[in-house]
């Protein structure tokens, strides 16, 4: 029977959904990694969302394998590399948190321009100190997005409806989709040192790790605030907290940690002008419901008709096409099983040449190489890994 390891809490319709569809699902959402390390060695399927890191060493042993899918948008927390190398296919739920990040990251910005989280804890400390929480209002205020892929666009949507102005940097987003009236397309100096509020919705990689450090914290204007819900590891959180104690910004709201959960002992706790929350961006019912029904049907239809939809690392762009050459792919292979055993030295060049009517003839080409190579590996060869093998 068909395995499916379930490694973190989704919702319920999900499961059932996997159930129902005949597989034998394993669900333990809080398994150690040495329980994980024995249960990964017998799955066909891998369901997760951000608590569970596969890692390289959990992958090594996966051999029976072939998908992994992730509840949510992010897939930091899975090595793509070596998921690729092993020929798994990665997935994942792009729009799936989008409605309730923008949400949320709104909740965030207002609580923050109201002091709600200092009056509460006054409240519960006996207090009353109403004269010195004057808030400020959203309303004409500019508030900067950084990143403008789904959950940015739909921050923006909600700002206009509260009277903002809009400043938006990205740099893999063409201008031209934005209308001009709406949102000013701006480099990101000029964004951090213009804005009133600034929020961050792009993902976590090397190019925006520490994008927020203390140099460009210190570029905000002292009345601004700063809002993350995106990753943890964005906004350097040390040159955060230096320049919160420092008043050099008026506030900060933070979702999202470099480690999660976040320690007692971590600087944000005593920090000034902070308003935290333990990583609730897609924490609604809505969201966690969507995307647990939407993985685990995409796994499904992968286990049961080899149906793709979400492909993180997958090379080919249009999959529909190949079930159209199905024929032209199976020869491929055989031609390149032929191609192996007639060889009597090590190859070194391949040359492929096709006729007809196909776009795209990589995939033929991928086809021959799995034929070519899959009896002289132990590795399970697939479209997934096959274009990454070192042939050095």
């Amino acid at each position: 029977m068909v395995k499916v390891l379930v490694s973190d809490s989704i919702a319920d319709q999900g499961i059932e959904l996997l159930e129902n569809s005949g597989f034998d699902v394993i669900y333990t959402p809080n398994a150690t990694e040495g329980e994980l390390e024995l249960l990964v060695k017998d799955i066909n399927a891998w369901v997760v969302r951000s608590g569970t890191q596969v890692t390289s060493n959990l992958l090594k042993d996966a051999k029976k394998l072939q998908v992994i899918g992730r509840a949510g948008v992010g897939v930091d927390n899975i090595d793509i590399e070596s998921a690729t190398a092993c020929g798994v296919i990665v997935m994942n739920i792009p729009d799936g948190n989008t409605i309730s990040a923008a949400e949320h990251t709104i909740a965030m910005m207002m609580s923050l321009s109201r002091n709600i989280q200092i009056g509460h804890q006054s409240l519960l400390d006996g207090e009353w100190n109403r004269s010195t929480l004057v808030g400020t209002e959203l309303r004409g205020k500019c508030l900067g997005v950084v990143g403008l892929g789904r959950i940015g666009r739909e921050v923006i949507k909600r700002a206009l409806g509260l009277e903002m102005d809009i400043l938006g940097y990205d740099p893999y987003v063409s201008k031209e989709i934005f209308n001009d009236e709406n949102i000013r397309v701006v480099d990101l100096d000029y964004l951090v040192s213009e804005s009133d509020y600034i929020t961050v919705h792009v993902p976590l990689t090397d190019s925006t790790k520490n994008l927020f450090d203390l140099e460009r914290l210190s570029k905000m204007k002292t009345s601004a605030r700063i809002i993350n819900i995106a990753r943890g590891g964005i906004i350097n959180e040390l040159d955060l907290v230096k320049v919160l104690n420092a008043k050099q910004i008026s506030g900060a709201a933070i979702d999202v940690f470099e480690t999660e959960p976040l320690d007692k002992t971590h600087p944000f706790i005593t920090a000034k002008n902070i308003l935290l929350t333990p990583h609730l961006g897609a924490s609604t019912i809505e969201a966690s419901e969507g995307v647990a029904v939407g993985i685990c049907r995409q796994v499904s239809e992968f286990l049961l008709e080899e149906k793709l939809s979400n492909p993180i690392n997958m090379p080919i762009n249009d999959l529909s096409e190949m079930k159209k050459i199905t024929a032209s792919l199976d020869l491929a292979k055989i031609l390149g099983s032929i191609g192996s055993q007639l060889a009597t030295s090590a190859i070194k060049n391949i040359s492929i040449e096709c006729f007809g009517e196909i776009n795209d003839a990589k995939p033929i080409a991928f086809s021959y190489m799995i034929g070519l190579l899959q009896n002289v590996t132990d590795t399970r060869l697939n479209f997934v890994n096959v274009p990454t093998i070192d042939f050095v």
